[in-house]
């Protein structure tokens, strides 16, 4: 009889990232729509089975709670994807900041909290 190994007394509990953020959208908003956006916008670019994605999660929810008034936009991003194309995007996550329709900045793979934040004070204090 093989032996089994004794039960964690601290089982791991694993959340799906879409349980803490919302998931990468398939519908792809108008490069017009977001032309038309007022103020900041952050287009995150990802998708949803990807891992440095997951992984970045804590650090943009955690940058932008100190900034509600930015609107975030998941779109999921891949072959076929023309607002992906559009921006350039060649890693995820990549994240485009708006202003006013513009491109004013970048972050591509976050790894922490700090990196969105910077981007967001700078763009509010502009």
């Amino acid at each position: 009889m093989p032996i089994q190994p004794a039960p964690s007394p601290h089982p791991k509990q694993v959340i799906p990232v879409t349980d803490v953020t919302p998931p990468y959208r398939s519908e792809q908003p108008a490069l017009e729509d977001l032309a038309a956006l007022d103020g900041i916008v952050l287009v995150e670019f990802g998708a949803n089975w990807c891992g440095h994605c997951r992984a970045a999660q804590p650090a943009i929810v955690a940058a932008l709670e100190q900034y509600p008034q930015v609107r975030r936009i998941k779109v999921e991003d891949g072959k076929g994807r023309p607002l992906g194309r559009h921006f350039g995007v060649k890693l995820w996550p990549t994240l485009v900041f708006l202003n006013q329709g513009k491109e004013v900045a970048r972050v591509v793979r976050p790894t922490d909290a700090a990196e969105v934040a910077t981007v967001l004070a700078n763009l509010a204090g502009a």
